[in-house]
């Protein structure tokens, strides 16, 4: 499910659109909108994903977050599967970068990936709820972890 961009605006209601625009080295560029308190914000990005480490990788190429680079692990646990996003930014203006950085991460990345983590909670919560069967890498249970310094979790 994480890993279908192409329905994360119908699944994610901060998310207005993903676009693919086409192959990169690694994978697809996608240039992705969401919304955060209402602001509107776009990035490009190349994703990929690495099946057997279980991780979703996107290498942002454009705007204020160019060079940043966004690694989504999932990790099976007896509970569930454990979803960990690490947003890795350098600002690329270093005398900047004290003023940029908190804003960026702080105020816009942590926000729009606490929502995404949530909202894919209760979606697969209620995806397992409603067929069981249906989802066997999905488990029984799920809590919110750690939000903070870059890295958002839950276990799903």
């Amino acid at each position: 499910m994480v890993s279908d961009l192409g329905r994360w605006p119908e699944w994610l209601p901060h998310y207005r659109s993903v676009q693919f625009r086409g192959a990169g080295p690694r994978g697809q560029i996608v240039e992705m909108a969401a919304k955060r308190s209402g602001i509107p914000i776009v990035w490009t990005s190349e994703f990929w994903t690495d099946p057997r480490a279980l991780e979703l990788h996107f290498l942002h190429l454009a705007r204020w977050t160019r060079g940043m680079k966004v690694i989504w692990t999932l990790t099976p646990t007896r509970d569930g599967t454990r979803v960990e996003i690490v947003h890795d930014l350098a600002f690329r203006v270093p005398l900047l970068a004290g003023l940029a950085e908190p804003i960026i991460s702080g105020f816009f990345i942590e926000h729009v990936a606490g929502q995404t983590l949530a909202t894919f909670k209760q979606l697969i919560e209620a995806q397992t709820e409603a067929a069981p069967t249906d989802v066997p890498t999905l488990l029984r249970k799920s809590s919110l972890a750690d939000e903070s310094a870059g890295r958002s979790s839950l276990i799903i």
